[in-house]
């Protein structure tokens, strides 16, 4: 008797572990970042970490490397519901409100302690509440991640402003990004993230635009001779997710998700800031040429767009931003 009741007890038991899984909630997240980046690692973090606090109720489904669209396409996706969680730059939310892609623009921010201050900001909280809003609140901003300073790459220095007059330069498809080469007489050119090396191998373009942790993974070292430390932007990378699809969780897994993923957005941007620290000598022993840049020119030529009144930010939110702390 004793027997049958145990193993109906472990057949249960089975059945319910099976049922669990079967009806996890089972939430998409999809990015363009390789599956060696920082930010698809610290995913894979958070989704073993959720599904093991919520004891498999929620299951993080993780798309790298635009297998589910390019950058515009995932914004678009998540705004449609076909999508329920994307990395993407605040350039490309910025699409859907403007004045959260502020600190994408060149040289608003002044490196990485001015952006952790920035992250830890009411200024930071109010255009994360402007974006939700903007969205008629189907999405939210859930954590940012520092993504790096962007630097050029080319087959020649960029040294001063003068050198980039006339280079051919991808840039991601978002104004922030088109802004830095324009108003030095380079030429624009916006292309999806995958197409970049293939662009660069076969001299479609010039130059590119990135950060060394991104240069790396994308092994763009391997189509351009030069380096050029412009730091132009200090980017960071928005984690949003579905408010409609975190609210079908309970308010427990809600928690759970949010606080792993802001948990992984520290670790993959300590991981950043540790790898762009040693990047410069590794890129050396490739045979790179990694130029030191005086920035002010760059600086200089930049600054009257910034305050020109023809941004998709208010003067006072540049103001606020430039009134944080930090170099």
């Amino acid at each position: 008797m004793f027997k049958k009741l145990l193993k109906s007890v472990v057949v249960g038991l089975s059945v319910f572990g099976f049922a669990s899984v079967v009806n996890a909630e089972v939430l998409k997240l999809a990015h363009v970042y390789e599956v060696d980046h920082p930010l698809h690692k610290a995913a894979l973090m958070a989704a073993k970490e959720i599904s093991e606090k919520t004891n498999g109720r929620v299951d993080i489904q993780i798309y790298p490397a635009s297998q589910l669209g390019k950058e515009t396409a995932l914004n678009e996706g998540l705004n449609l519901g076909t999508i329920d969680m994307i990395y993407t730059g605040n350039g490309f939310a910025g699409n859907t409100y403007g004045p959260i892609s502020l600190p994408t623009y060149p040289f608003t921010l002044r490196g990485i302690e001015h952006w952790k201050n920035y992250r830890d900001s009411s200024l930071f909280t109010e255009l994360a509440d402007g974006y939700s809003k903007a969205t008629g609140g189907m999405a939210q901003v859930v954590a940012l991640s520092y993504y790096g300073q962007r630097q050029v790459t080319a087959n020649k220095p960029i040294l001063t402003p003068a050198d980039m007059k006339g280079l051919k330069i991808r840039v991601p498809d978002a104004p922030a990004f088109v802004l830095f080469p324009k108003v030095v007489g380079a030429n624009p050119t916006p292309m999806a993230f995958a197409e970049v090396y293939l662009a660069l191998q076969q001299g479609v373009v010039d130059a590119q635009e990135n950060p060394l942790t991104t240069i790396k993974a994308k092994k763009f070292y391997e189509v351009q001779s030069n380096i050029s430390l412009t730091g132009h932007v200090t980017d960071s990378i928005l984690t949003l997710i579905s408010t409609y699809k975190l609210k079908k969780l309970s308010k427990d897994d809600q928690k759970v998700v949010i606080d792993a993923f802001k948990t992984a957005a520290n670790w993959a941007t300590e991981e950043v800031i540790s790898s762009e620290k040693d990047l410069i000598a590794w890129f050396k022993e490739k045979g790179i040429n990694v130029n030191v840049v005086d920035r002010t020119p760059f600086i200089n030529a930049v600054k009257p767009a910034l305050t020109g009144g023809d941004m998709p930010f208010t003067k006072e939110m540049y103001e606020k931003l430039q009134a944080i702390q930090g170099n």
